[in-house]
């Protein structure tokens, strides 16, 4: 198109020649390519930009997927800090470092000590400054009588890694077992002793042909033999009680029922009395263990009370949702020192009066089991020349807790 003729001739637009018309229209085209290839370049970077940029991030994520991110780790020693075991690092014969379980046994005040001061056990001074590796035994640490290993480890010349391990229940445990097996041969080996006896006596002719010694000593025999059975009976007991202690009985009971045919059962000079406040108190239990306590408790307090002396068994509900029973005699009581030991097994206040009377010193301790196993509680008091209480205490049964039978 024609610049003059793009131009109304009523704006009075000059005149312009041809050659500068075209140097115009040359310069134009120069700017416009100019600024499409200036355009294009720009275009260019912007997507190598971009490029760039995408590249970067798939590197990151591939990367990131491949190495997790790092944590910080802590000093080694801080590690020692999650582990509940006594642990100690020993440098030049000084605690370097002991984590809270250490701190808690030992003291804080360990803490760069001297360890023939943080512990003062010279078999365990020796142990940590030998040249290997190895672990002693140690008494008392913590408490009078408990038992501790102290284990050391060789980290360089001059270091040494240390732990405690408390040993107390299993060696506790190791003596339970040790105490037990004494004591229950014991009770057998008595009676199988005197069984023995008489019978290689009765073999003589002397003493097998006389008709009343023999009659005696049949006697005796067939006691002893009785005595026997009832401490591998009792022991029977305590045994499957003993098993299935963590399993809570669920039928229901009615105490008040059971303790009334105990009572009824009951042999003696004087029946006992009782009484209650309640006509029924219903528990989730077992009903032969629970007789089994009653059929205890009331046969101690019979045989070991005062001759002709009474018995009283009571059952008291309480609105806190208990069961309080109490069975009381009027003997001559037990001394302030047995009371702890009393639901030990064969522990016996008078040995030879508990035998007489046919004990096996076992009863009490069937007794606390069949009741923690019931969830109750058991105490005895005592005064002496007063007589002995004895109480248990069980929860009653809420409608959830028993299966009828």
């Amino acid at each position: 198109m024609n610049l003059n003729e793009s131009l109304p001739a009523c704006c009075g637009a000059p005149h312009i020649s041809s050659p500068v018309l075209s140097a115009g229209r040359e310069l134009a085209a120069a700017c416009a390519a100019v600024f499409r290839g200036a355009w294009l370049y720009l275009l260019y970077l912007f997507d190598v930009a971009n490029r760039f940029v995408l590249l970067r991030h798939s590197a990151g994520f591939r990367a990131a997927t491949r190495y997790p991110v790092r944590m910080t780790v802590p000093p080694k020693t801080q590690l020692l800090d999650f582990i509940d075991v006594p642990a100690m690092l020993i440098e030049r014969g000084r605690v370097r470092y002991a984590n809270p379980a250490a701190r808690s046994l030992l003291g804080a005040h360990i803490v760069g000590q001297d360890l023939r001061l943080a512990i003062r056990i010279p078999a365990v001074v020796e142990l940590v400054s030998g040249a290997n590796d190895g672990r002693v035994q140690a008494i008392g640490l913590s408490v009078a009588g408990s038992v501790w290993e102290i284990s050391s480890h060789v980290v360089d010349a001059q270091s040494r890694f240390v732990t405690l391990t408390d040993l107390s229940i299993q060696a506790g445990v190791a003596r339970a077992h040790a105490d037990f097996v004494a004591n229950a041969s014991h009770e057998l080996r008595t009676p199988l002793a005197a069984i023995l006896g008489y019978v290689e006596t009765l073999e003589t002719a002397k003493a097998g042909d006389d008709r009343a010694v023999r009659t005696r000593f049949l006697g005796t025999i067939g006691r002893e033999a009785q005595r026997i059975l009832a401490v591998i009976e009792d022991l029977m007991s305590l045994s499957r009680i003993e098993a299935r202690k963590h399993k809570q009985p669920r039928d229901a009971v009615d105490m008040v029922s059971l303790i009334r045919r105990s009572v009824r059962e009951a042999h003696g000079a004087r029946p006992p009395t009782f009484e209650s406040n309640c006509s029924e108190a219903i528990v989730a239990g077992d009903d032969g263990q629970l007789a089994q306590v009653m059929r205890n408790l009331i046969d101690n307090a019979i045989k070991y009370g005062r001759d002709n002396g009474a018995v009283h068994v009571s059952v008291e509900s309480t609105e806190g949702g208990w069961l309080s029973i109490t069975v009381r005699d009027e003997g001559d009581g037990i001394a302030a020192e047995h009371l702890p030991r009393l639901t030990e097994r064969f522990y016996r206040v008078d040995a030879g009066r508990s035998r007489a009377a046919g004990g096996t010193g076992l009863g009490l301790s069937i007794v606390k089991h069949i009741v923690e196993r019931h969830r109750g509680r058991l105490d005895i008091s005592s005064r002496e020349g007063q007589g002995t209480i004895v109480s248990i205490i069980l929860p009653l049964a809420t409608g959830g807790d028993v299966t009828k039978m």
